[in-house]
């Protein structure tokens, strides 16, 4: 099996899915109850309540999971994003910091092991020190 070109992101698991599922069916099944005894007919009773009442908690419930589920795979795809845009940077900056050396760079090349810093004369006061 081929490996993919970039990892996959996370995507929120089955686990969350199958509460949306679940949700979903027990709030049919509670419709589906409801219509059947509207349409058997007679008085309205503690029955016609409790079914009604489990009806709307229960879609309630599933829309809100539902929401839930998509705002996660949503955050996961944009945290996926950015830590792909973050390394682009990373290696476009490490690339951009090798080709520094070239007389028509633009670039500030990265100080590296063999690049000395630059001393500074006894009066001169680095950043920090300036800012207090």
């Amino acid at each position: 099996m081929a490996e993919p070109s970039s990892p996959l992101p996370h995507q929120p698991g089955a686990i969350s899915l199958f509460f949306v599922i679940k949700a979903g069916v027990f709030a049919a099944a509670f419709w589906v109850w409801l219509v059947v005894l509207m349409v058997q007919g007679g008085a309205a009773s503690g029955l016609h309540l409790f079914v009604a009442s489990g009806a709307i908690t229960t879609t309630g419930v599933s829309v809100l999971l539902g929401v839930r589920l998509a705002i996660q795979r949503n955050a996961a795809v944009r945290h996926a994003e950015l830590k792909r845009l973050l390394v682009d940077i990373s290696w476009n900056a490490f690339a951009a910091a090798g080709s520094a050396e070239e007389a028509d760079a633009t670039v500030v090349p990265f100080r590296g092991f063999d690049t000395p810093t630059p001393r500074r004369g006894r009066g001169e006061k680095n950043d920090l020190e300036r800012r207090r």
